[in-house]
């Protein structure tokens, strides 16, 4: 049965689908079957794997949720062994609305996910900047959500909201979610900034940080555009070091959760995880 993890982070510019495609790439690479569902209407994910967002008009993943589709129907097969995609395109703008009236809305993608679910080892969930009813839905379907983080000034600013709206959805939807942890995205060595933000979210989440730590990268940002994860645009870049390490961190950590005999509940509170 899959991992669902939700990548979630409200706030824009943060590394998130750029963590999501080359995540799920790296997780492919040490032979995990991997799929990324797009749930953010702008489809960045989808095209940063070379999926033009108007050639999947008539089944990605708005039909899913309003129950035009199966999700089966839906998914592609990216140009990676072991990695597949339900995209997204700009119709998902119109789900938030239609989403409002229809019975069991928080579940819609859950309930899709239920279809395939045994089909694959990881399903990552790739967000809209913001907290509605698409990331709502990504968190009632996941078993955890991760948190790509940018070293820089404002890096905490959103978090207590995101933290707050996942406490919420475990009391009241989702009683088995988790914080998977914190990426710390855009790390520049040669600013001071950049290292005094990684010493206070480390001291204030400790073991939830990853240690792989992303790296500011011109081929991380080049390769998007390219329709190709880091590791088919530029196998041998920091970029593609680093996102292979957390991919083996992650998986790691997964297997270890999965065969703990017994779980401590977990707390969101107050802008803090506390397990």
């Amino acid at each position: 049965m899959a991992t669902t993890i939700c990548i979630a982070n409200q706030k824009g510019g943060v590394g998130k689908t750029t963590t999501t495609v080359n995540l799920a790439a790296a997780l492919s690479n040490i032979s995990k079957r991997v799929l990324i569902i797009d749930m953010d209407p702008q489809g960045n994910a989808s095209s940063g794997l070379g999926i033009k967002k108007y050639e999947n008009h008539d089944s990605n993943i708005y039909h899913v949720l309003v129950g035009q589709k199966m999700i089966s129907q839906a998914i592609q097969k990216t140009q990676y062994a072991n990695l597949y995609i339900a995209p997204s395109n700009p119709d998902l703008v119109g789900a938030e609305i239609e989403l409002v009236d229809m019975p069991s809305r928080e579940y819609r993608l859950k309930s899709a996910i239920r279809e395939i679910a045994s089909e694959y080892d990881y399903i990552l969930i790739d967000c809209p900047p913001s907290l509605g009813l698409l990331t709502v839905n990504a968190l009632s379907a996941a078993n955890s959500f991760l948190v790509p983080l940018q070293c820089e000034y404002y890096a905490l600013e959103g978090l207590s909201q995101l933290l707050n709206t996942a406490g919420m959805i475990k009391k009241n939807l989702n009683p088995e979610l988790r914080i998977e942890g914190i990426v710390l995205t855009m790390f520049d060595a040669r600013n001071n900034l950049s290292h005094q933000v990684v010493s206070e979210i480390q001291s204030h989440f400790r073991e939830k940080v990853f240690q792989s730590i992303i790296p500011r990268n011109v081929r991380l940002s080049e390769a998007p555009s390219h329709g190709q994860s880091i590791f088919s645009y530029d196998l041998k870049s920091v970029g593609a070091r680093k996102y292979q390490e957390l991919a083996e961190e992650l998986n790691s950590r997964v297997e270890l959760y999965n065969n703990l005999p017994e779980v401590k509940e977990e707390e969101f509170h107050q802008g803090e995880a506390h397990v």
